[in-house]
C-alpha cells in the first residue's frame, strides 16, 4: 500500500505524452516489416534497366542486317555509351563488334549514329528513357561488321589534299623549323583541333550523293586548314586544285556538319572561308596549274573509284546499282560485278 498522504500508483493518472512520443509511435506503426517482400522493394529500387538497339550485321554469314536488343543495368555500368557497348561485348554478346581507342574524345575511333545522330560513343551520355537507345554505324557508309564502318574513301580523299607542309625553299636538316605569329597562329585554330572522325563527313547529305567526287567537310576544312598556314608556299596550287564544281562546290550550306561535330567546329564556316578565297584569288592561269599538280601526283586524284570492293572482302547491304544506273540485280551487285555494302537509305 501507498504511504499515508499519498495516492495510490494504481489509481495514479497517467501523464500526458509529448508530441515527439507520440511521432516516434507513429513511426514504428508504419514501418515496413522485415522479410522477403522488403528485400524484393529494395532490389527493385537499385535496379535500372535500361534497352539498347544495336545495328547488327555479319559479313561471314552474308545475312540481312538487323537491329538486336539488350538490357543493360545501368546501375552495373559506366555513364557513357561506349560503357554500354563495352559491357554487352564482355558481359552479354562476345560477337558485338564496333572500333574504340581513347575514350576520351581524341582518337575519333567510336563516331557512330546514336539516337538518329553521329557522335562519338566516348563523349556521349546514357541518357535513361522508356524506349530503347538505338545505335548505328555511321550512315551512308560501307559497313565492315556491325557498327564498324569502311573509311576507306574518306582517308583516301584526306589523302588527296596533301596534307602536310610544302615549302618550295627548304631548310636544312639540323636548321631552326619555320616560324609564325602569333597572329597567323591563331589563325589556325578551329581547324587543326579536328580528329578525323568523319561525323561530319557522313551526316552531310551532298556526301550522301556524291562520296566518290564531292571532298566533304573534314576534308574541306583540312584543305583550308592548310591554305591559312602561313609556313605553307603551296597556296595558288591547293586553291587551284580544290577549284572544282564537285570537290568544292557540292556543299550547300546544310550545315549539319556543324551540328553534329564532337569537337564544337564548325566546317561549315571554313568551307564558306575557302570558297570566299578562291573567288578573291582565281586567275586563268590556274587550269593548267591544276593539271600541273595532278601530273606530279597522279594518285591524288583519289576516291571511291579507286577502291576494288573485292580488294576490301566486303559483303553487300544496299544495292547501289540505281545511282549508276546499272541493273538491279537483287541487291548483290553494283558497277558490273563489283559487291558493296551501304549503310542507310536505297540509293534511287
Amino acid at each position: 500500500s501507498a504511504p499515508a498522504g499519498q495516492p495510490s500508483r494504481k489509481c495514479c493518472p497517467s501523464r500526458p505524452r509529448s508530441p515527439r512520443s507520440m511521432m516516434s509511435i507513429a513511426a514504428r506503426a508504419f514501418r515496413p516489416a522485415a522479410g522477403v517482400a522488403g528485400r524484393r522493394t529494395l532490389a527493385a529500387a537499385a535496379a535500372s534497366p535500361q534497352k539498347f538497339s544495336i545495328y547488327r550485321y555479319d559479313p561471314d554469314q552474308m545475312a540481312k542486317p538487323f537491329m538486336q536488343e539488350y538490357i543493360i543495368d545501368l546501375k552495373a555500368c559506366g555513364p557513357m555509351i561506349l560503357d554500354a557497348l563495352i559491357k554487352i561485348k564482355d558481359e552479354v554478346d562476345p560477337t558485338l563488334t564496333f572500333r574504340r581507342s581513347c575514350r576520351e574524345g581524341i582518337c575519333g575511333s567510336c563516331a557512330m549514329n546514336i539516337n538518329g545522330k553521329n557522335g562519338l560513343a566516348c563523349l556521349l551520355y546514357i541518357e535513361p528513357a522508356v524506349q530503347a537507345i538505338e545505335i548505328q554505324p555511321l550512315p551512308h557508309s560501307y559497313v565492315v561488321k556491325d557498327l564498324v564502318p569502311d573509311l576507306t574513301n574518306f582517308y583516301n580523299q584526306y589523302k588527296s589534299i596533301e596534307p602536310w607542309l610544302k615549302r618550295k625553299d627548304t631548310k636544312a636538316k639540323g636548321d631552326t623549323e619555320y616560324f609564325q605569329s602569333k597572329e597567323d597562329r591563331a589563325k589556325l585554330d578551329g581547324m587543326y583541333e579536328c580528329i578525323l572522325c568523319a561525323c561530319c563527313m557522313t551526316s552531310c547529305p551532298s556526301y550522301w550523293w556524291n562520296p566518290e567526287y564531292y571532298l566533304g567537310p573534314a576534308v574541306l576544312l583540312q584543305a583550308y586548314r592548310w591554305i591559312s598556314d602561313s609556313r605553307d608556299q603551296f597556296t595558288e596550287e591547293r586553291l587551284a586544285w580544290v577549284n572544282d564544281t564537285m570537290k568544292l562546290y557540292r556543299c550547300h550550306g546544310i550545315m549539319n556538319c556543324t551540328a553534329c561535330c564532337p569537337k564544337g567546329l564548325d566546317p561549315a564556316k571554313a568551307i564558306v572561308h575557302l570558297k570566299e578565297e578562291v573567288a578573291a584569288s582565281y586567275t586563268d592561269g590556274w587550269k593548267n596549274i591544276m593539271t600541273e599538280q595532278i601530273a606530279n601526283n597522279k594518285g591524288r586524284e583519289s576516291g571511291m573509284m579507286y577502291i576494288e570492293s573485292r580488294d576490301l572482302g566486303l559483303a553487300p547491304h544496299v544495292s547501289l546499282a540505281h545511282q549508276v544506273g546499272a541493273p538491279d540485280v537483287g541487291g548483290e551487285v553494283w558497277a558490273g560485278g563489283d559487291v558493296r555494302v551501304a549503310h542507310g537509305v536505297e540509293y534511287v
